[in-house]
Parts: structure tokens; C-alpha cells; sequence
């Protein structure tokens, strides 16, 4: 929810550092507290066993040295014995903003069920549209009913958008409403902004607690085990790579060439490429690479062409993006909700390809999926 600007560190002894998130205890002091209602709940009898401690966090490496220092934690999520809103007053809402991702609508429904039937909470407004929902269209009113089936939909039921971030607008409709609970789902952008909505809830002292969903395919967050859509977008990935496959095996000297997403990270490409195994190469943006000279990707392309008679390459959307910009000269473009534009290594990578004398007439077969990237 909020970036390092604005989280709260935390020293203690041999190496101990605690980054943790801004709670609506540091800006409203004696803020009395409720018991869970799940310990009242026979269905969630379970969880009394499973309740949070204040005190536990969870380890950024997992595996350290015996000499090395205890390092960074975060502050472990799930149900705590005592909450911060009684069950009548809790008006909570749902945005989505930035790209699309599998599982959005499967997220908004267990945010609506979980409200219902674990806590109680009957009223949960969807703001339609993204950010400027808040204060430019109308609200949806979630309930159980309504989110029943929104799991085998596509796409977001309550609408998305990038940009149209007005702060101020927003916590005036949050306030104007009464929303006292804002769940916000979407990626770098949109928690930039959540982090801003919380800034600015904290300077008006309001008893709003926002919480940040995040949204990446790419499966690039530390501490969690999967981000959703991940297991998606790997499945969709082998059958681009299965098809590209085909194509190059069917014709000489073909060459595959498949795009998939990850702009910082390259989740989707390697995971895919371990599933597929039809894959000579997989270029990801954690892993520098070169084209020409010993070692580089022209020779070892040319010489897999000479033993197997095809090419399957597979590369991440940020791969390669350092020599693109020495080659385009291009400026550092950003899209509305704030992030870098760019360039389009698919096309780059198969025309330096194409042009190459090397090889007699290279067949080359272009796949994506989803080559623009999320927020």
C-alpha cells in the first residue's frame, strides 16, 4: 500500500529491520478496538488457532548464512483477535484500475464473500471505472448475489482505467460517502496512488483504513507464493510456444519468436519455457544478454540451426530494453498511470533476426501474449 517513503522502519538488535505499512494508529491515537467476530463464527471455529500475533512477521530470505544478520521483515498478514471497526459502522468499497489480469473478478467476490459471511458486513460499494469512479460514475453495490458467478467472467465487473488520479476528489467522495474500509486493487500505479489516498485520509484524521491488492502477472513480489493470474498467463504462454514450435519445425531454418509479458521480472518466460521444453533459448530482463561476438545470441542461434534445423526463442517484454534504447535513441515515454513505456522487443529482436546473411532465408514465426504490459 504504500512505497519506502512512507513505511515505517524499524531497527532492533542483530541486524532486526521491520519495514512496515502505515496503520490508522498512527494518526488516531487510543483508537479503542472490537473482537473478531470470527471467533464467535461456529463455521470459522478453526481460525482461533491461526490468529495473527502483533508481533509476527515474515523473513524477506528465506534462507540466510548462520554468520549473516537477521535482515528485513514485513508484517504478517491475516485474522487478528482484536479489530478496529465494529461490524455496523464498516461501509467498504472495491476499485480496479490499470490493465486487466486473470482472477480480478475472482478477487472482487472473495473480498464481497469474505465481508459477508465471515465479518458480517453487508454494505460494499464497486466503484466503476477505476480512480475517477470515485467522483465521474456511478457505484455498484456488491453483495454475495450479485458477485455469485463473476469468477468465470473475464475482465473486471466493476470497470478499470489508468490515470485520472485526483486525490483530493477521491477522499472528498470517500467521505462525502462515508466508505470507511477502500480495498484497491491494480499494480505500480494504482498503489502510488493508494499510497497518496492514505496520505491524504491521514492528514483529514479520518478512520478510513485502505488496503492495497496487488495486481502483476508477472509474479514479481517478494515473500508471497503467487501473485494471482500468474498460473494463467503460463498456461496461455505454452500454447503460443507449442504453436511457435510447430511452425519452426515445419520449414527450414525456421525460427520461433514468442513475446511474452514481465517487464522487470521473467516469471511467465522461464516457467513456461521449463513446462514447454520445446524452447532453445529464453531471454529475461534479470539476465543480460548480447548479440554479437563469441558467446552471443547470433552464434548460438546458428549453430542450434545447424544440429536441429529450427529455433524456438522465447524473451520477456523487458528483456533487452537496455539495447534497444542504445540503438532508438528514444525518450523515456511513460503511460497514465506513471509507468515506462517500453519498446518493443519482439519486433526489435525478430528484425535483427531477418537481416542477418547467415543463414539462407530464415522462416520466422511470430507469437504474443499480451504484449502491452500492466500498471
Amino acid at each position: 500500500m504504500a512505497n519506502d517513503s512512507r513505511m515505517k522502519v524499524v531497527a532492533g538488535d542483530a541486524g532486526y529491520v521491520l519495514e512496515d505499512v502505515p496503520h490508522l494508529t498512527d494518526y488516531i491515537p487510543q483508537l479503542p478496538t472490537f473482537p473478531n467476530p470470527l471467533q464467535f463464527n461456529p463455521a470459522y471455529s478453526v481460525v482461533k488457532q491461526y490468529f495473527v500475533n502483533l508481533d509476527d512477521t515474515v523473513a524477506q530470505k528465506v534462507v540466510v548464512h548462520k554468520s549473516s544478520s537477521r535482515g528485513t521483515h514485513f508484517r504478517r498478514a491475516g485474522p487478528r483477535q482484536r479489530v478496529y471497526f465494529e461490524l455496523d459502522e464498516v461501509h467498504a468499497c472495491i476499485v480496479t484500475c490499470g490493465g486487466l489480469c486473470p482472477g480480478l473478478n475472482t478477487v472482487i467476490r472473495e473480498i464481497v464473500c469474505g465481508l459477508h459471511y465471515m465479518y458480517g458486513v453487508t454494505r460494499v460499494l464497486g466503484i466503476d471505472g477505476g480512480y475517477r469512479g470515485f467522483y465521474a460514475k456511478n457505484t455498484i453495490p456488491l453483495t454475495p448475489k450479485v458477485v455469485d458467478d463473476i469468477h468465470k467472467r473475464g475482465g473486471t465487473v466493476i470497470g478499470t482505467s489508468r490515470g485520472g488520479h485526483d486525490t483530493s476528489k477521491i477522499v472528498d467522495s470517500i467521505q462525502d460517502r462515508e466508505i470507511n474500509q477502500v480495498y484497491i486493487i491494480g499494480g505500480d500505479g494504482t498503489q502510488k496512488g493508494a499510497a497518496a489516498i492514505y496520505e491524504e485520509i491521514r492528514r483529514r484524521g479520518l478512520k478510513v483504513a485502505v488496503a492495497g491488492i496487488p495486481k502483476t502477472i508477472d509474479n514479481d513480489i517478494a515473500v508471497i507464493d503467487k501473485s494471482f493470474g500468474f498460473d494463467s498467463a503460463v498456461e496461455e504462454a505454452q500454447r503460443a510456444i507449442n504453436a511457435a514450435h510447430v511452425e519452426a519445425e515445419s520449414t527450414e531454418n525456421g525460427i520461433g519468436v514468442v513475446k511474452l509479458m514481465g517487464r522487470y521480472s521473467g516469471f511467465i518466460a522461464m516457467y513456461a519455457t521449463l513446462a514447454s521444453r520445446d524452447v532453445d533459448c529464453c531471454l529475461i530482463p534479470e539476465s543480460p544478454f548480447f548479440l554479437e561476438g563469441s558467446g552471443g545470441l547470433y552464434e548460438y542461434l546458428e549453430r542450434k540451426l545447424k544440429e536441429n534445423g529450427h529455433f524456438v526463442l522465447v524473451i520477456a517484454e523487458g528483456a533487452g530494453q537496455d539495447l534497444l534504447a542504445g540503438e532508438l535513441h528514444t525518450m523515456n515515454e511513460k503511460d497514465a498511470s506513471g509507468n515506462k513505456l517500453l519498446k518493443d522487443v519482439g519486433l526489435w529482436i525478430s528484425h535483427k533476426i531477418k537481416i542477418l546473411p547467415t543463414w539462407s532465408e530464415p522462416y520466422l514465426a511470430m507469437r504474443r501474449i499480451m504484449s502491452t504490459a500492466l500498471s
